[in-house]
């Protein structure tokens, strides 16, 4: 009888043990996958149980929380959401987040271990933290005067601190409300389908993932190039470029706009946007110089966060002379963001230092208190201070004489660089118009900001189309509203 019932013991205590392993595997190394599950609900429920925190632009909050009463509590609400769309991005029961909303979803919706008094403790229990806030670099100011100026227009502008990198100012028009989709109703699927078949792209943020031939905004690049290699000492001195230039290899003559640009010195190049000049001095730098140069700039770079990823700007690094040539003068498979062209024009401005850009000024928990401070990457030399000082010079005499006239602003130092991007097959497609400029006090060196301006603008007239005309008056109201 005893050793019956030691054997019932021993088996029920066999029972227990394996009972407690397995309720042990359940919590502790099946925890990850049934969390993950789509059908295990308590996530969800728990990640909108409480407030989202906020993205605030100088100070101020652009997002808010709205009590639904429903399982999944609490929804996103945006203020001004198309004016802030392409820095916030959405946060959608539905269909997740993007932008900053998906780059700092940590912070925002609790789960980040720095918003934890016991960060053990909190992994153990699986305890979410109300969201923190994050502060972003934009200037309101600016946001407004770049949106307001490509109105109904198809394009983006970005805006950028040169010292600091900080980003000023980032719009894509057409843009959407975020807004409409944060629930998880049938109005949010209807809002889904109709954003994303829209011809115009709404969704699409044209300031950091899509790319555009920069046309002549790239000889920035290709004259700091010429300079750096030591190919051109005195950008007043002739050049011995024909007109027209016959690409290399081939039969085909590529030829100016502009007059007077046979044997043009650099400095006139420049300010007539002359294709023969850049398209020879690109010829003899050679793909080497050229690629490693555009490099520098930011070109072929796939890490660039801030922290949203952005789409690489490229710069083919296998092509024979004539493709060079081209891409010389922006075209061919050269492709940039706007963001990268606004990088571009900050080199310049800032004595040939780049600051790697950024978005996030500071992160702060819910109460306030400082957690995270903005990007502290390190600033890079991309061209030597002699270079950049003659990039100014260049870039300045555009504004003040060239066709960069529209861009002038009173008691400001301007210095810009229009662009009129052919693209399509056989060139056809309405080109794109560029500004990137810069702007800084007369009475001081330290730069204000740089600009990029893209302009798609499909209804336009072609001839109607120039950088001048179409998009440095954008950048004028952007440089403007920086001071």
């Amino acid at each position: 009888m005893n050793r019956c019932i030691r054997h019932t013991a021993a088996f029920c205590l066999l029972l227990l043990v394996a009972l407690l392993v397995n309720a042990a595997r359940v919590q502790i190394v099946e925890a990850e996958h049934y969390g993950a599950s789509p059908a295990n609900r308590r996530v969800p429920i728990a990640r909108y149980e409480e407030p989202r925190g906020e993205l605030l632009v100088d100070g101020s909050p652009v997002t808010g929380s709205r009590d639904s009463r429903g399982r999944l509590r609490y929804e996103r609400t945006y203020t001004d959401g198309p004016l802030y769309a392409p820095v916030t991005g959405y946060s959608s029961q539905t269909y997740g987040t993007s932008l900053l909303e998906r780059a700092e979803d940590g912070i925002l919706s609790g789960a980040d271990a720095r918003l934890a008094a016991f960060p053990w403790w909190d992994q153990l229990t699986r305890a979410r933290h109300r969201g923190g806030d994050v502060h972003t670099t934009i200037n309101p100011r600016m946001q407004r005067a770049a949106y307001a100026g490509l109105g109904g227009k198809k394009g983006a502008v970005a805006a950028i601190e040169p010292r600091t990198g900080r980003i000023l100012a980032l719009v894509s028009t057409p843009s959407y409300e975020p807004g409409e989709l944060s629930g998880n109703g049938a109005p949010v699927g209807d809002a889904w389908r109709r954003l994303n078949a829209a011809a115009e792209r709404p969704m699409l943020n044209r300031a950091l993932q899509q790319t555009y031939p920069p046309g002549s905004t790239f000889k920035v690049v290709t004259a700091a190039a010429a300079l750096e290699s030591g190919l051109v000492t005195d950008i007043d001195a002739p050049t011995d470029s024909p007109d027209p230039y016959p690409l290399p290899g081939s039969s085909t003559l590529l030829g100016n706009a502009a007059e007077g640009c046979e044997d043009a010195p650099l400095t006139y190049a420049f300010r007539a946007s002359c294709n023969t000049v850049f398209a020879r001095l690109g010829n003899a730098v050679g793909l080497r110089g050229m690629a490693a140069t555009a490099h520098r700039f930011g070109f072929n770079d796939r890490r660039l966060r801030i922290p949203s990823p952005v789409a690489p700007s490229t710069f083919d690094t296998r092509m024979d002379p004539a493709q060079v040539a081209l891409s010389a003068i922006g075209q061919y498979d050269t492709a940039a963001t706007p963001l990268q062209m606004a990088m571009v024009a900050a080199v310049v401005a800032n004595g040939g230092q780049l600051t790697p850009p950024y978005l996030v000024d500071k992160v702060t928990d819910p109460g306030g208190v400082m957690i995270a401070a903005g990007s502290q990457r390190p600033t890079r030399q991309v061209v030597g201070p002699a270079t950049a000082q003659q990039l100014q010079e260049m870039m300045i005499d555009v504004v003040e004489h060239g066709s960069g006239r529209q861009a002038a602003v009173d008691g400001l130092t301007v210095g810009g660089k229009t662009g009129t991007a052919q693209h399509g097959a056989h060139n056809a497609g309405t080109p794109y118009a560029w500004f990137i400029s810069w702007a800084r006090e007369r009475d001081s060196y330290e730069p204000t900001v740089a600009v990029a301006v893209v302009v798609e603008d499909a209804a336009a007239d072609r001839a109607d189309i120039s950088g001048g005309g179409s998009a440095a008056p954008i950048a004028r109201a952007v440089m403007a509203a920086a001071r």
